[in-house]
């Protein structure tokens, strides 16, 4: 099991001189940013499809025990809204995603804001993920032909075991019914700080955390002080050995099913003034004591 502190995103210009080393060129960012922090979310695939040499180029300048968190199409969550999106997600993962291979950390799927909870669309949504490589790869040979010709990769390789988390952005997802879901499906639900714009809870779905961490007190713009550092170190530990926070918030007064050990993925997406990449330090050393 493990605990990855990482970022979201790599390429951001105000951090040049102050995170990365004046003088460093742009694409030897990711580079220096993956000898910093186990993991970085890769959101690039969010807002379109990449293409299979980016896949495999990133894959390439990582650690081998490096992982990314990579988020899923906005085109399928905010456009299809999660309905009739079995083409769509075959064309993600044929895209040249599964060429990150060992690197290939959780799936990020983030909702908007103004999509309501429903359960029968949400669990027909969740179904249709894939949980292995296998599958995924068994997906993607379903994609679309002529929007992807010359645009995909369909690798052969090791199965390896894939994991989802979910973050929800509307209140109606404050129902018990919506976590039992997501702990049907093995889909771990996302906890999002984001100094009280949109729901939050801490329920715990999956055999692992995710955590996104968008500002403090103002959203992605505001760092993270000591005291908030302590208490979020504190509530990893916790998670990572098997427990709960005493004072956890739950949409489902229920506990978490029982477990020795979870990994824990935690990614700070307080970008704006250059605070990330310097919290996700500070939070790490806090955990490596």
């Amino acid at each position: 099991m493990a605990i990855r502190i990482g970022i979201s995103g790599w390429r951001y210009k105000p951090w040049r001189g102050v995170f990365y080393p004046a003088g460093l060129p742009q694409r030897r960012e990711l580079e220096y940013a993956a000898r910093s922090f186990a993991s970085v979310e890769l959101n690039g695939s969010f807002y379109s499809l990449q293409s299979p040499e980016s896949w495999a180029a990133w894959a390439e300048q990582v650690p081998r025990d490096f992982v990314f968190a990579v988020k899923g199409p906005r085109y399928v969550t905010h456009m299809l809204r999660l309905r009739g999106a079995e083409t769509a997600l075959a064309n993600f993962f044929a895209s040249g995603v599964l060429q990150l291979g060992r690197h290939l950390g959780p799936l990020l799927w983030q909702l908007p804001p103004s999509m309501a909870y429903d359960r029968q669309v949400l669990d027909a949504f969740l179904g249709l993920l894939p949980r292995d490589t296998r599958a995924a790869l068994a997906l993607a040979r379903r994609h679309e032909p002529a929007r992807m010709r010359g645009r995909t990769a369909l690798p052969a390789g090791p199965n390896r075991r894939l994991r989802h988390a979910l973050e929800i952005r509307h209140d109606s997802f404050d129902d018990p019914g919506f976590v039992r879901l997501l702990r049907r499906h093995r889909v771990a639900l996302v906890v999002s700080d984001t100094p009280g714009r949109f729901p939050y809870a801490e329920d715990v779905t999956a055999g692992f955390m995710y955590l996104r961490l968008h500002g403090d007190t103002e959203l992605y713009r505001s760092g993270y002080g000591d005291a908030a550092l302590d208490r979020w170190a504190a509530r990893i530990r916790r998670w990572a050995d098997g427990g709960e926070p005493r004072d956890a918030r739950r949409f489902l007064d229920a506990p978490a099913p029982a477990a020795k050990r979870r990994d824990v993925y935690c990614y700070f997406d307080n970008d704006a003034k250059v605070h990330a990449p310097l919290d996700a330090q500070a939070l790490y050393a806090r955990l490596a004591r």
